[in-house]
């Protein structure tokens, strides 16, 4: 498996409520003007994952499960969200959540839920294909409705353009996002980081979400 995903443009849309305005501006997730730079011209999303191996002086040195390594430069103003752990009745009705999900027939199964706090309502709102494994889509919406059935809930999620209904059940995993800083990023924790890759094969992190407590990260 591939721990670097590139030309995955939709983890733009969730890099842009996790990063600060001003790593956006750094790394060219933003939508860029006409006239930008080249360099900036030439940065291609990527989603990265692993262990962090070695933190030092702005680069994150990443271990995947593959057992290859992966350099991360850090700006001054990469964000930074911890995931703690959740559970099935944490996921409320009017809740924002991103949940990576698969497909069998018409049903779609959760594979994780991100529950984002308040302030957060609103980061990366659609539907889209993700990376995390064949097939898997990630929607992140409000939650209008859930209905208990016996081995878990079905949710229905509302964004802008539409409405998906989605299970949850046990096999689900459910963390919570949260604010957090560079110094949540410690060796043996494992992180999901939205990236952008240069031309030159170098990576530059916008947003690092790091598991609390020994959580890998589900997205």
């Amino acid at each position: 498996m591939n721990y670097v995903k590139k030309g995955f443009l939709p983890a733009v849309g969730f890099a842009l409520a996790l990063a600060t305005p001003a790593a956006i501006a750094a790394e060219g997730a933003a939508p860029a003007p006409a006239a930008a730079p080249p360099a900036a011209q030439q940065m291609t999303p990527a989603n990265v994952r692993g262990t962090i191996a070695s933190l030092d002086n702005g680069v994150m040195v990443l271990k995947a499960r593959d057992g290859s390594t992966i350099n991360v430069q850090l700006g001054e103003k990469t964000g930074v969200n911890t995931l703690s752990k959740a559970g099935l009745a944490d996921i409320k009705a009017d809740s924002f959540v991103g949940v990576t999900a698969t497909t069998k027939g018409e049903d779609m199964h959760a594979v994780e839920v991100h529950i984002f706090p308040d302030a957060m309502r609103g980061a990366g709102e659609g539907h889209r294909p993700w990376d995390l494994m064949p097939g898997s889509t990630m929607t992140n919406a409000n939650i209008t409705e859930t209905v208990a059935k016996n081995d878990g809930k079905t949710l229905t999620l509302k964004y802008k353009d539409g409405e998906k209904k989605i299970s949850v059940g046990p096999d689900t995993a459910v963390v919570t996002v949260a604010p957090g800083t560079k110094d949540d990023l410690k060796v043996g924790a494992k992180v999901f980081t939205i990236a952008m890759k240069a031309a030159d094969g170098s990576i530059r992190g916008v947003a690092v979400l790091v598991g609390k407590d020994g959580i890998t990260p589900p997205m």
